[in-house]
């Protein structure tokens, strides 16, 4: 299950609405445990890892034992349900890991296992895949994209520097490692105040993983992005949305339209602000799953304070800003008292430090 696991992990981020599930297909013969067929849910989330898996065992399906990250589909759609395909190959034995809170699935997947046969092993290995699985699982349970906040912060607690545009804080190392973290996610969210004062491109850069970048998303009411932005320029071909008011400019909405940027709806919360929970609902109802949010100082707090973060990552680095600089909304000492500290690293000369939300 654990190979299944790290398997799944290949198209995380690339599958559409539908969870990066992997099969294993293992017979065991006389040599030993012998994996025959492997699939992992298809680019755009068509076909079903299942689906693969078993194309590839042919018949050396039958009478094996399939290991799966995920419940089996249990719901008719294009293809039939995965469960079925699993009884009609011939397998005996069903070994899951995380159950399936989708209520077309939500133990009809192991019940139709069970009816033809097929001897269920549930639960194994369950809160490892659902790890794995978390945005999925989390935009079913709560109607809205998980949330990992990511912050760079100098040793003196700043984020960046009032009138210097970016400041580099972290290494080449742990930078890497955040475009990594950019692919595995549907989308990447920034308050129009890091456009202005940064200009970034908000893009997965490393080679081979480009095409992986994911959606870009920027809280701007007043549509005060330029046309002439770094977003601007692979607006087409990387979806990109600007979060706008209805009163904004309608020749400035036009103009960024052109320029190849769309559009979601923004509402005003108690405080003026945009509503974050409804423009989450709004991405959870369009099937984005994981949300990266990378900035600025303001935006950060707003998720904060509205207690919308489930994953916060805070990479220190031994450098300082100054009395210029633009202070943390959070830092490790809060963190720590807030979240769960799930894994800490060294990259380079920078400490990267993950929490997950403390739940109850």
């Amino acid at each position: 299950m654990a190979a299944a696991i790290r398997y799944g992990e290949r198209h995380a981020g690339l599958t559409g609405t539908n969870p990066s599930v992997s099969t294993l297909v293992v017979r065991f013969d006389e040599g030993g445990p012998r994996i025959v067929g492997r699939g992992v849910t298809a680019l755009g989330g068509r076909p079903h890892a299942e689906t693969v898996a078993l194309a590839e065992a042919g018949e050396l399906a039958r009478g094996a034992t399939a290991y799966v990250t995920l419940e089996p589909c249990a719901h008719h759609g294009r293809t039939p349900p995965c469960a079925e395909a699993l009884v009609a190959a011939g397998i005996t034995r069903v070994v899951s890991a995380a159950a399936d809170p989708d209520p077309r699935v939500d133990g009809k997947g192991h019940a139709i296992l069970r009816t033809g046969g097929i001897e269920v092993v549930p639960g194994v290995m369950a809160a490892e895949a659902a790890r794995s699985l978390s945005g999925y699982l989390t935009r079913h349970r709560l109607n809205r994209p998980e949330v990992t906040l990511k912050m760079a912060l100098s040793a003196d607690g700043m984020i960046g520097a009032r009138g210097r545009g970016q400041v580099a804080i972290t290494g080449a190392v742990a930078n890497a490692q955040t475009h990594l973290v950019r692919a595995r996610s549907d989308a990447i969210l920034v308050g129009v105040g890091t456009v202005l004062e940064d200009d970034p491109a908000l893009t997965c850069r490393l080679p081979g993983l480009t095409e992986r970048s994911p959606m870009r998303i920027v809280v701007d009411p007043r549509l005060d992005t330029p046309v002439s932005a770094r977003l601007a320029e692979e607006a087409r071909a990387i979806p990109t949305h600007l979060v706008a008011s209805s009163h904004a400019d309608e020749e400035r909405r036009r103009a960024l339209r052109e320029a190849g940027f769309d559009f979601f709806a923004a509402e005003p919360d108690e405080k003026g602000r945009v509503a974050l929970p409804e423009l989450l609902d709004d991405l959870g109802a369009r099937g984005v799953s994981t949300i990266l949010v990378e900035g600025g100082a303001a935006l950060a707090r707003s998720f904060l304070e509205d207690d919308l973060v489930d994953r916060l990552t805070l990479v220190v680095a031994p450098c300082t800003v100054g009395e210029d600089g633009v202070r943390g909304p959070i830092g490790l000492a809060e963190a720590s008292e807030r979240f769960y500290l799930t894994r800490e690293v060294r990259f380079g000369d920078d400490r990267w430090y993950e929490f997950e939300r403390k739940e109850g």
